[in-house]
């Protein structure tokens, strides 16, 4: 039997009939074997969506790319064809809380998470000693007000020397300006201690305790230009009693960071989310 390899494909355009079956007409005819299938409608926004995971016979992606290519001419089709054995390069940005970056370190050295990590760069020295610990290089990008457009230069210049794919913000506090954000669209990765669209901002468990919510959560979301609104990813929640004080919350909002963060980015590498205006579909 002829080597496979096995592939992830996913789709987004205007809906129309006929889209899965010219899809996978076009997979069998590159002698494919589907093992995944999902697909979804936006019945508002008349928008089709599709996440396919098969099987291929060495060399027949090039052809089967290359039928892709022409059929989304005829349906105004963004599509992506990629191995599910491919490890994108993802830079974690952090600032002094080690929580979501412990976490995601443990879970890539554990394979939980398929991705390669070249560098962690942090505005401050606080977590060098955490990627010393994994042998993953720690960079000092110091950010003052006064020289804050020279720092998000050379930001940009070591994320396109490390080949960054995809940026992740472990709880980095930093605005991003918006031509980075232009730039990696979709590819900056934000955990925001809040239950989006509640409580933006600075200090949001303070906002929510002087609330007295019951509830606390957390948002997983792309970074874009407007703060704090960009398509939301993941997002849960935990309990909060009526004796629970500031620290409370502060101590179980970071466990639900972690988990949010987690599998945002996890459904992101897998590439289980897809995007269309502001709003996500995730094939979780």
């Amino acid at each position: 039997m002829n080597e496979r390899a096995e592939f992830r494909l996913t789709v987004s355009c205007p809906d129309r009939l006929g889209i899965v079956a010219r899809v996978a007409r076009l997979i069998a005819d590159a002698e494919g074997w589907i093992t995944e299938a999902a697909q979804h409608t936006d019945t508002e926004a008349h928008w089709f969506f599709m996440r396919w995971v098969f099987s291929l016979p060495a060399g027949r992606d090039t052809d089967l790319s290359g039928s892709l290519g022409d059929l989304a001419g005829e349906f105004a089709m963004q599509w992506s064809l990629v191995r599910t054995d491919a490890r994108p390069r993802v830079v974690i940005l952090v600032s002094r809380e080690p929580h979501c970056l412990t976490d995601l370190l443990a879970r890539w050295r554990s394979g939980e998470l398929p991705m390669e990590i070249p560098a962690i760069l942090s505005n401050h020295r606080v977590l060098e000693e955490v990627a010393s610990c994994y042998g993953i290089p720690f960079e000092h990008l110091p950010v003052a007000r006064e020289t804050r457009a020279e720092a998000f230069s050379l930001l940009r210049e070591r994320l396109d020397l490390l080949g960054a794919d995809t940026v992740v913000l472990a709880r980095y506090m930093q605005i991003l300006p918006p031509d980075l954000c232009s730039e990696f669209r979709h590819r900056v990765i934000n955990i925001h201690h809040s239950f989006l669209p509640s409580f933006i901002g600075a200090r949001p468990y303070h906002q929510a305790f002087a609330r007295g919510v019951k509830l606390i959560g957390a948002t997983c979301h792309y970074v874009t230009e407007d703060l704090d609104a960009g398509p939301i990813i993941e997002q849960d929640v935990a309990r909060i009693r009526h004796d629970d004080q500031v620290e409370d919350l502060i101590r179980k909002g970071r466990d639900v960071e972690r988990w949010v963060l987690a599998r945002g980015l996890r459904y992101h590498l897998e590439g289980r989310v897809l995007t269309h205006g502001n709003k996500t579909i995730v094939f979780d």
